[in-house]
């Protein structure tokens, strides 16, 4: 097993975990899986989630450091942005199109409907509670939520990650500022101290493929019950929806990407999918750009050759505001939903799906489950019945941790353009053999 490649390590946990799930739905282990299986599959996402905040905060404070005068961030800072942007936008547009063609809403009967309701009652309405929280803001909220009140609150909060990429920006801004006498053994610890997380998130990599093997079990148990079939007949029933979004987020990963790969980044795309694969299954496993940040960083590194001065500063805020994957499932959802109840949504609808979409994903946390909360306020937004909600509740999961690997693979695309640009790409340093090795 350590002499396999680490994607491989990481599919073979991912496919024994599906195996051990449907085998224990048949067999009646259900609770020996949530009991002692699924356990380990926690602790991994916690270490993940353990090292994801010291990596944001001091990486982005050694990248921004690193720039040396602020013109020179302002130049990254506003490519960056510009291509999260646009790549979310151009989202959101080809998840209406591929809905309004495809029109999977309307192949649900009005019982399923029903039944899907009654069942994912509670959940929609805890939903549309955290969702009516965000509404009752006032509009500059979001900005205000930027800005921590205290530091060592938001660092214990892994959903408050804007507010402590804003501290890094401040602080390593300041750096940059004060003599270089003073600042010198500032950036020394700093480089030090990010030497160490780099080192643990090689140590909590060693695990990744158990800890795939048991997140996977756990989730197949949960998903089939005591009856495998049921979960089949609800992936049939939802399967054109799915479809849909799938067909989009593809696109996205092979088609946009690569095409932004080659025509600016200059790169070849088959080198980028294999260097950043192990990433993407990482993200397929855990369903959260945060928790998959350590090894996104790492790869595009070692294995894309990418100058730490950018991936240090492009890929954290990636994380955090750039939900490609998220933003094309909110708008295929939202259109779905509208299509299940009879809406016809006028083309100024639309348009205010396409903006509200692109907006929430920016504030999106990037943990599991949060494009959810966003989607409720893009359908109020539009005017759809919140409850519709629960008909894609039943395969969201599954559609998480697609959107997700989306969204990885889209903050490394952008980390690849920005650092051609800027001239900082540089030969891979490690072959991709064993654990990095």
């Amino acid at each position: 097993m350590k002499k396999l490649a680490l994607h491989w390590q990481i599919l073979i946990g991912m496919a024994l975990g599906v195996a051990w799930g449907i085998t224990a739905s048949s067999f009646g282990l259900m609770e020996f899986t949530a009991d002692w299986i699924k356990p380990f599959g926690t602790i991994f996402i916690n270490l993940l989630k353990l090292i994801a905040v010291p990596l944001v905060l001091v990486s982005l404070i050694n990248g921004v450091a690193s720039l040396s005068d602020i013109s020179k961030l302002s130049r990254i800072g506003t490519k960056t942005i510009g291509l999260y942007l646009s790549t979310t936008l151009l989202a959101v547009v080809l998840g209406l199109v591929l809905v309004n063609i495809a029109e999977p809403g309307k192949a649900f009967s009005p019982e399923k409907r029903e039944e899907f309701k009654a069942q994912y009652a509670t959940t929609t309405d805890q939903r549309s509670s955290a969702a009516a929280e965000v509404e009752q803001q006032g509009p500059l909220q979001p900005l205000i939520d930027i800005v921590p009140d205290n530091i060592f609150g938001a660092m214990t909060d892994n959903t408050s990650m804007l507010q402590v990429i804003f501290f890094a920006l401040l602080f390593g801004i300041a750096l940059i500022m004060i003599p270089q006498d003073k600042s010198g053994p500032v950036n020394a610890f700093f480089e030090g101290v990010n030497l160490v997380i780099l080192k643990m998130v090689d140590i909590i990599m060693m695990a990744a493929p158990y800890g795939v093997f048991a997140l996977l079990a756990g989730l197949v148990v949960e998903f089939a019950g005591d009856d495998p079939s049921a979960a089949v007949e609800l992936l049939l029933v939802l399967g054109y929806y799915c479809i849909v979004v799938v067909i989009g987020l593809a696109i996205m990963i092979f088609v946009v990407y690569p095409l932004l790969i080659k025509f600016l980044g200059k790169s070849s795309y088959v080198d980028f999918f294999k260097g950043i694969f192990p990433a993407q299954m990482l993200a397929l496993s855990t369903s959260s750009s945060a928790a998959t940040l350590p090894v996104t960083m790492e790869r595009c590194e070692e294995r894309l050759g990418i100058n730490r001065e950018i991936t240090s500063f492009v890929l954290p805020l990636g994380a955090t505001i750039n939900m490609d994957g998220t933003s094309l499932y909110q708008s295929v959802a939202a259109v779905f939903i509208a299509q299940a109840y009879g809406m016809d949504l006028s083309l100024a609808a639309q348009s205010g799906i396409v903006l509200t979409a692109t907006l929430a994903s920016i504030g999106a946390a990037a943990v599991p489950g949060a494009g959810v909360v966003m989607l409720v306020i893009v359908l109020q937004q539009a005017g759809i019945p919140i409850e519709g909600i629960a008909l894609i509740l039943a395969p969201d999961r599954l559609l998480d941790m697609l959107r997700t690997t989306v969204n990885v693979t889209g903050d490394a695309s952008v980390a690849m353009i920005v650092a051609h640009s800027e001239g900082q790409v540089h030969p891979p340093v490690l072959e991709d053999v064993g654990l990095n090795k």
